[in-house]
């Protein structure tokens, strides 16, 4: 098989590599600040079970968190999972960052000082006004060195969906180099991790200079 072919086929399962790490960034940002409310509420029984549930998602590995999706329908109520791969890879996924993120958010937020919150009391600003018109936007700055630590991460954790059979760019790498025994689809697709990787670091660096209006 030639280099070119290899490239293309790669190139293809790159395309399923990008769509899981978009949707899962999609719904685990928006999410991981729902789970860090959950965290920080006064109803001690939802902020225990979220606790746990951060606890989980942190303490186990994804690709085992992956598997228990995956199967886990079918063993306790004999569902037919035919068509629930990618469900069950969004949602693994999805649930597992936004855990993540939720003590991101968390340790921005609680770096903000109480002052602040006393200051907008004083302008007239109720609990919601003062969170998204002073406190978010102060968070986002904070919390974005370590946010884009982990959708580095995630990149490169898109590769563990080849647990549960789904076809992306590692899993075509691994037919590829079993098939033709050579380790240079291996490569290939590292160097395709690595310029993803590399776009996304530097798009994220461009957002922080653009709030550099915070110093």
């Amino acid at each position: 098989m030639s280099f070119e072919v290899i490239l293309r086929q790669l190139a293809s399962g790159f395309g399923q590599t990008i769509l899981i790490f978009a949707l899962t960034l999609l719904f685990s940002l928006p999410l991981g600040m729902v789970v860090y409310f959950g965290r920080v509420c006064k109803f001690k029984p939802v902020s225990w079970l979220v606790k746990i549930y951060i606890s989980i998602m942190r303490g186990t590995p994804l690709m085992l968190q992956l598997l228990l999706w995956y199967f886990g329908p079918y063993y306790l109520w004999g569902m037919n999972i035919g068509g629930y791969k990618f469900t069950a890879i969004l949602l693994g996924c999805s649930l597992n960052y936004a855990a993540y993120f939720a003590e991101i958010y968390r340790s921005g937020i609680e770096s903000i000082p109480v002052g602040q919150y006393e200051a907008a009391q004083l302008l007239g600003y109720n609990k919601q006004q003062t969170f998204f018109k002073i406190i978010l936007p102060q968070v986002v700055k904070i919390v974005l060195p370590a946010v884009t630590n982990e959708v580095i991460t995630l990149v490169k954790d898109t590769s563990l969906v080849y647990s549960v059979s789904y076809i992306e760019m590692f899993a075509v790498a691994k037919q590829i180099a079993a098939a033709q025994t050579t380790v240079v689809p291996f490569f290939i697709a590292g160097a395709f991790y690595y310029v993803f990787n590399f776009l996304v670091a530097w798009l994220m660096e461009l957002f922080e200079k653009k709030l550099d209006y915070y110093h």
